[in-house]
This record gives structure tokens, sequence and C-alpha cells, in this order.
């Protein structure tokens, strides 16, 4: 797998950011790339690193991973899911940490989310990248975790 590619965080169909219902994504405000919808999971949900590089920012429901290319790639899990303030969500790597692809980075729980009322789409961003400079052959395809979603423009 070439250094340049990013791969798939969960299991699930790959969807374009314009059908995550939230304007930030769908309108590529935070870069282009692509969204997941996980697959149906009775347990919790592990979230794989897609780069190898340092977390750069980590949060119950999103971390950056900075490559040794200068990209920030964005995973965010779910839409709104900042709003339930942790609960479902149980982080396994720490800000700082040098990871590499597929490393575990959190682990989350589908139920919760969808108790909560929120979508649980993964978006995956390349962070300040220009509108579709981003394409990838994926989109309505399954992939599972480690699939190639795409590779840095």
């Amino acid at each position: 797998m070439s250094a340049r590619a990013i791969l798939s965080p969960v299991a699930g169909q790959v969807i374009s950011l314009a059908d995550v219902p939230d304007p930030v994504f769908s309108a590529q405000m935070v870069g282009s790339g692509v969204a997941l919808r996980p697959a149906p999971s009775d347990g919790a949900v592990e979230v794989r690193s897609p780069v190898a590089g340092t977390i750069l920012k980590i949060h119950p429901h999103a971390f950056v991973v900075f490559t040794e290319d200068k990209a920030g790639v964005l995973v965010h899990i779910g839409i709104d899911t900042v709003k339930m303030k942790g609960a479902g969500f149980e982080l396994v790597a720490a800000e700082g940490d040098r990871i590499q692809a597929g490393d575990l980075v959190v682990t989350y729980d589908p139920a919760a989310i969808a108790a909560a009322g929120y979508s649980d789409v993964v978006p995956v961003v390349l962070m300040d990248s220009k509108p579709d400079s981003v394409t990838s052959a994926s989109i309505d395809n399954t992939v599972a975790v480690g699939d190639l979603l795409f590779e840095l423009p």
C-alpha cells in the first residue's frame, strides 16, 4: 500500500460527502474526502487510523492524524455526536501518539449513537484540501477496515 493511501477506518458503505447530513461536511468546508455508513454491529465498533502519523487532536467522537507528508486526515465518528460528551466512546490512543495505519484509535457503541438520535456516518476528510480534490473509486461500494478509500492528491 502506498504511503499516500488513506484507508478505511471502519467497515461499511462508502458515500459522497455531499450525502452527509451536515453542511460542514457536505459543503466540504473542512476539506475534501468521503464518508462511510458503518456496517451494522451488535457491539462496539473499532475505529482504526486511516494513515500512519501522529495524532494531532483527539476527542471521543473525532481525531486528526498528521502524516509525514504534512497532511491532516480527520476521522469524525457520527454527526452531532460531540453533544454526547463522550458517552458511548472509548479512547484507546492519545494526542501525540505515533501510530501506524490500521492501529486502533477509538471504539464506540452504535446503539448509544442511535439512542441519542444521531447519524453514525463517518466522514474521512483531508483537512484544508480544495473541494472535490479527493476522488474515490469506492463510492457506493462496501469496504472492509483497511481497504483503500483514496490517495493523497
